[in-house]
């Protein structure tokens, strides 16, 4: 075994190492008794998951797969071809240092590996996560938490604290978390659940499915659609290419989209409602709600008779409903109203 090699093992004496599948680690490191508050975990081709969860002993992980299509290894031959890597997991002051780094930036993918880290701490932990080609996953942590892919996935569930993360081409799925959430794709699709806070999620080229959120929350995509259901607080949400379907709505409300539909359903109306949509635009207000009416484009329909004072007519609706309170302003090429 080569002199590196060795010495990564001497210095982890907490370590136990076992030959490698993809369920078995190929290496294991203790953390008890480290008081872990800060990890950092960087690796250049393997997918990267800590967590908080209480029943888990505090420890790292670590999992080696070859990238030519074999996943399962000998320990022969990963430590073989782990002379073309610099492979650590440190610990000191509370911070655990966990890195693969590939020498020299070599090129044969056949003798290439795909190095893991799985991270176990106490939940009151901050994290500082890269890896160029894995998935990230974090669960029940409260802290500050950044990490970023530049092709995989992000998994978020159960997280307090300042979240950001980013993907460069990867989905991102997020749930039960608070109360600073930014997260960024360039290429896949967005779904959050039952989050609350400041929530910023943006993708370039995917979907976004988000339900069951709380606070002050901007939501946009450049080329797919939206979908939305029970949403309270401030929703700010566009799309350059694709349809709006929101539902369930108790917030304020500023939305658009140059390529698709609109239709959106408030069980009450927030300080404001405004919608500039190219296309056709389906509404439901609440019926007892007061309101401010200033509806404009090619056609527009609605269903009220009573209660509204103002100007009626077939492009324009303009005037107060109820006695009048948060202004509803739409642009669209139709807009159909109804009241609920």
């Amino acid at each position: 075994m080569k002199k590196h090699i060795l010495l990564f093992f001497v210095a982890c004496q907490s370590c136990a190492v076992f030959a490698q599948n993809s369920k078995t680690p190929y290496m294991t490191k203790s953390l008890s008794g480290a008081g872990i508050k800060e990890v950092y975990v960087n690796t250049s081709g393997g997918s990267i998951s800590v967590s908080g969860e209480a029943s888990e002993q505090p420890r790292v992980e670590v999992y080696i797969q070859g990238n030519n299509g074999n996943g399962d290894l000998s320990k022969e031959e990963i430590e073989k071809r782990l002379q073309n890597y610099d492979l650590s997991v440190t610990v000191s002051g509370g911070e655990v240092h966990a890195t693969a780094k590939n020498k020299h930036n070599f090129s044969n993918w056949r003798n290439s590996l795909s190095i893991g880290f799985k991270v176990f701490v106490p939940k009151q932990v901050n994290t500082n996560l890269e890896t160029s080609g894995g998935s990230i996953h974090l669960d029940n942590l409260n802290g500050n938490e950044k990490f970023e892919t530049s092709g995989g996935s992000l998994h978020v569930d159960k997280l307090t604290g300042t979240i950001h993360g980013e993907t460069s081409g990867g989905s991102i799925h997020v749930s039960n978390s608070g109360s600073n959430i930014t997260l960024e794709t360039s290429g896949g699709s967005i779904e959050a659940s039952n989050c609350n806070g400041n929530i910023n999620l943006e993708t370039s080229g995917g979907s976004l499915r988000l339900t069951d959120l709380k606070g002050t929350i901007t939501a946009n995509t450049s080329g797919g659609s939206i979908s939305a259901s029970n949403i309270a607080g401030e929703f700010k949400t566009g799309t350059s290419g694709g349809s709006i379907n929101l539902t369930q709505l108790a917030c304020a409300l500023d939305a658009s989209t140059s390529g698709g539909s609109f239709h959106a359903q408030f069980n009450s109306v927030g300080k404001y409602v405004k919608v500039d949509v190219s296309g056709n635009v389906n509404i439901s207000l609440p019926g007892k709600q007061g309101l401010n009416l200033d509806l404009r484009a090619d056609k527009v329909e609605a269903n009220f008779t009573s209660n509204f004072s103002g100007t009626k007519e077939k492009e324009k609706i303009d005037g107060k409903l109820n006695g009048g309170g948060a202004t509803v302003e739409i642009r669209a090429n139709r807009i159909n109203l109804d009241l609920n």
